[in-house]
């Protein structure tokens, strides 16, 4: 039998850079090139896209981990995620326009915690057509979670996880296993497909 290619992504980190986290760019590279399973992250700092860069290089030394670019847009309706994005939208943007504005340059548009009281779109989610929803998010509550997932399968779209970390402690607490190789452009293709698990860890 022919094993399956797969790799574990944490699709929901981030940074200093989005100012109210504590994790360094440094440590995040230090501690995922060290990590047993996870081989990559999906870098989704608060509406900035300034950390790429300065991650992206202090990847480079490292093999068999890889780093796709996103954002997480505050929206005038709560959060949304774009993978596989260079160039943060303009603001103010209601979630319909961040939506489009992510279709439009080829990216995967991902619906994180989606019942999070401060900052997820809820039910407005119904109204966009995305690419995944977040089902598993170690900072939401297991009834926001069962709400995500019930979503998730209402709209017959995949369901991803990340940590949503905003210091070291809360890293790598759940990822997504994905039915792809460590090019991003085939993990991001995965993701529309729904080749996905999410996965949660301890």
């Amino acid at each position: 039998m022919i094993k399956k290619l797969a790799v574990n992504i944490d699709l929901h980190v981030h940074t200093s850079f989005s100012g109210d986290s504590s994790v360094t760019p440094k440590l995040l590279i230090e501690k995922l090139n060290a990590h047993p399973l996870i081989t990559g992250i999906a870098l989704t700092d608060h509406d900035t896209m300034r950390g790429y860069d300065v991650i992206h290089k202090l990847a480079e030394p490292y093999l068999g981990i890889v780093i796709i670019p996103g954002i997480e847009v505050t929206t005038l309706q709560g959060h949304l995620i774009i993978l596989g994005i260079n160039e943060k939208p303009r603001r103010p943007l209601t979630v319909w326009e961040a939506f489009d504005y992510g279709k439009s340059i080829g990216g995967v548009v991902v619906i994180p915690h989606p019942y999070r009281a401060s900052s997820g779109i809820c039910d407005f989610a119904k109204s966009v057509t995305a690419d995944a929803i977040e089902v598993i998010n170690p900072n939401a509550s297991e009834h926001e979670n069962h709400r995500a997932l019930k979503l998730s399968k209402d709209l017959g779209l995949p369901g991803t996880a990340g940590s949503d970390c905003h210091n070291p402690n809360q890293m790598w607490k759940a990822f997504t296993e994905i039915d792809a190789n460590l090019k991003i452009d085939d993990i991001l293709k995965a993701i529309k497909d729904g080749k996905i698990r999410p996965r949660k860890l301890g």
